[in-house]
């Protein structure tokens, strides 16, 4: 019985060996944001090979980012155009949130992982009824306006964009312990150390899908539906009636708009809100 159970086991883990896709080499140059990642030093190397590996591996969750990165990718990428950001950032979206209106455990949410009092810092709203962590075009140029700042900081996009997962104030002061302003000459937490090089392995594998063994065709593409907008400055007691009298259903005005986060909105200050709707 116990070599059926051992034989058993040598073939699952053949078969698994066998279906997980390994390239058997690195690009010989990657960078992010133009600024060169020095992949002939041996641990930034592995580093980077690291998340390659995992990620090329995680097939369902990497084939349905890239269905979604069709859809949202064409929203992000302007925003981040019109403030001189650059287009790799769209790929930080990517790994904190697969591209989701996703939920840490620690309460940051939206694609951008805002917390809520930073969100609040950056101009969002954020109640019970109204979280704009949810709007994607606001929160992502809530995005650009840290990431210029940051960058003013440490000098470089790719420390910017390791000051979004370690913060300003804790990458300063490994700075200033290290003496080093480099990225990748910095021991940082295991998250931060790992996260620009989740970051370039994202973007290699979706710019370069095919060579890492995803073939996803065009019609399997998620895609953004026509829609209109509409501006209101009034509280609307019911989102079901309001809905109704837009001519689509509550589950529609919630999917394209969630930041609509109760069952009713309340405006006591008269804002004015922009609601899209599909188009049908």
């Amino acid at each position: 019985m116990k070599k059926v159970i051992s034989i058993v086991s040598v073939v699952v883990v053949s078969l698994v060996f066998l279906s997980a896709k390994v390239v058997e080499f690195l690009p010989e140059k990657i960078d992010f944001c133009g600024e060169e990642t020095p992949l002939h030093i041996p641990d930034v190397k592995e580093r980077f090979d690291r998340e390659l590996v995992v990620n090329e591996n995680l097939h369902g969750s990497t084939i349905l980012i890239m269905k979604r990165a069709n859809k949202f990718f064409p929203i992000i990428e302007p925003i981040l155009a019109k403030n001189n950001v650059p287009d790799d950032f769209k790929y930080l979206a990517v790994i904190e949130s697969s591209l989701t209106n996703a939920t840490s455990s620690a309460g940051a949410k939206g694609f951008w992982q805002f917390m809520p009092q930073t969100a609040r810092e950056k101009g969002m709203e954020v109640t019970e009824t109204v979280d704009e962590r949810y709007h994607l075009e606001k929160s992502t140029q809530a995005a650009c306006d840290y990431l210029i700042k940051a960058k003013e900081k440490f000098g470089s996009w790719t420390m910017a964009a390791a000051s979004y997962n370690g913060g300003m104030s804790g990458l300063q002061k490994q700075i200033e312990f290290q003496e080093t302003t480099n990225y990748y000459d910095l021991l940082l937490t295991d998250e931060t150390f790992r996260y620009v090089f989740r970051i370039l392995a994202l973007k290699e594998i979706m710019k370069n899908a095919e060579k890492y063994g995803f073939s996803i065709p065009k019609e399997a593409l998620y895609e953004n539906v026509p829609t209109r907008k509409i501006e209101i400055d009034s509280a609307i007691t019911n989102l079901t009636t309001f809905a109704k009298t837009q001519g689509v259903n509550y589950k529609e005005l919630k999917i394209y708009n969630p930041w609509l986060r109760d069952r009713k909105l309340d405006n006591p200050d008269k804002k004015k809100y922009i609601i899209e709707l599909p188009i049908k």
